[in-house]
């Protein structure tokens, strides 16, 4: 059951912010959307802090994997999200959004589940790192690519939102993390505890921003999520094998393609001014994941001798 309680907490936010988005829209005049982008740089600036030199040495050490891992990472999850907004018929702005978690980079939440999986764990870390230093050039590519049909995309003006979301806070956390990391310690301590803090906040307050639109697409949005999810853990796998990769890798790059960085996209949401439709597919896509992920990873973790799916 601990293994599920930050989920549980997760989807009990997420049915009262459905059911009284009123309260969690504006709170004393402020408008509690324009705080998941600092919120979201504070999460970063705590995943630099964890990067070390020997990460980047990583790709040097296992280069092919790495570049199938990203390769997979890239195409999968886009391509697949497209090919659902297509069987779904969404309306424009949620089938952008579909796409946006499609195109967004692995989050933390991965490399905990191939540690339960008994994956891969260096692996894991290294295809996040990477997959979160190359989004800012892969993900408005991915989008103006696929999504462009569906929505008018900014490619600059979402690379510079990447920029100021992701690589500055990482880079500042890492260079803290390399030349005072003493000094760095007694934050690294409690970083952890507001990432999690801060994804349950981002979930929420999208959530409540959305409520309309929700509730007009609901049901059949969280069936292409689901099955968006899903497809990544088995595209993923499966395309792992098809390169000659043994199971341990192959069920990393699993959870690395099923496994995408909502916070994210939720935030990328914010700056395109559309939280509230471009931003449902990855509020629900967050605690999905979390449960397929946790299940998927625990099964596979209970006997790593396993014959191959």
């Amino acid at each position: 059951m601990k293994n599920y309680l930050y989920t549980i907490v997760i989807i009990v936010l997420v049915i009262i912010a459905y059911n009284f988005p009123e309260y969690l829209i504006n709170v004393g005049g402020v408008k509690l959307t324009l705080l998941i982008i600092p919120v979201l740089q504070i999460i970063m600036f705590g995943m630099g802090t964890t990067i070390t030199i020997d990460d980047f040495l990583g790709i040097l050490k296992t280069p092919k994997l790495v570049l199938i891992g990203l390769f997979l990472q890239f195409m999968i999850m886009p391509i697949w999200g497209y090919g659902l907004t297509q069987v779904f018929d969404f309306p424009p702005e949620i089938a952008a959004g579909m796409i946006l978690i499609g195109s967004s980079p692995s989050g933390l939440a991965s490399n905990v589940m191939s540690l339960l999986a008994k994956a891969n764990i260096a692996l894991s870390i290294t295809l996040t790192i990477f997959a979160t230093m190359l989004a800012p050039i892969l993900t408005p590519t991915l989008m103006q690519w696929l999504a462009g049909e569906f929505i008018e995309i900014d490619f600059w003006g979402m690379m510079w939102s990447m920029c100021k979301i992701v690589i500055l806070p990482v880079a500042v956390g890492f260079l803290l993390n390399r030349f005072v990391p003493k000094q760095i310690q007694a934050i690294k301590k409690i970083l952890p505890l507001f990432s999690m803090a801060g994804i349950a906040y981002v979930i929420t307050v999208v959530t409540a921003a959305g409520q309309a639109s929700l509730a007009a697409v609901g049901a059949l949005l969280f069936v292409a999520v689901v099955l968006h999810n899903l497809g990544g853990y088995a595209f993923g796998y499966g395309a792992a094998k098809l390169f000659r990769l043994n199971k341990r890798d192959a069920r990393t790059i699993a959870l690395e393609v099923g496994m995408q960085n909502g916070g994210l996209a939720s935030a990328l949401a914010v700056e395109m001014g559309k939280v509230a439709t471009v931003g449902l597919a990855s509020t629900i896509f967050g605690p999905l994941m979390n449960v397929t992920g946790s299940m998927l990873a625990s099964w596979w973790g209970r006997d790593a001798n396993q014959k191959d799916l």
